[in-house]
């Protein structure tokens, strides 16, 4: 008798730590749908923004850019790259799709490198990035303004 209950007393523990640990890992972080970020001032005439899309937890797709006051985005600025890449080894195109690849692989900001010729744009992006982050941790999709 008392080796019954012994074991229905174990194999009850045992439905009981699976039940938390099924229901603990199953508990999404971030909820689904598309959270935005952006600098609260210009800098240089243009001011920074992030957008990401999470889907199941994950981070599918993001786009890292900055707009001048009229919408112009800066990685379309071809004058702009030209005076940017000999300076400076890298330019808007390049560096934005550099974060916004390091960002989904690692799903992590805290992971995502600084290009070297880009360091303003790096801290933006880390500041952006844990911004949009905590949105999608809340599900919270209004446009965070960050300084």
């Amino acid at each position: 008798m008392k080796r019954k209950i012994f074991f229905g007393a174990v194999f009850l523990s045992l439905l009981l730590f699976l039940g938390v640990w099924v229901s603990r890992a199953g508990a999404k972080e971030m909820h689904d749908g598309f959270y935005t970020a952006e600098m609260a001032d210009y800098s240089h005439g243009w001011k920074e923004y992030l957008c990401i899309l999470v889907k199941n937890d994950r981070i599918v797709y993001a786009e890292f850019n900055a707009k001048d006051p009229s919408g112009y985005i800066k990685a379309w600025d071809n004058a702009y790259m030209q005076n940017m890449l000999p300076g400076s080894g890298t330019y808007p195109n390049e560096y934005t799709r550099s974060y916004v690849a390091q960002l989904i692989e690692t799903q992590n900001p805290q992971e995502v490198d600084t290009v070297s010729g880009a360091t303003s744009s790096g801290g933006n992006f880390a500041k952006l990035s844990a911004a949009v982050i905590e949105q999608a941790k809340k599900g919270d999709t209004s446009i965070v303004i960050v300084q």
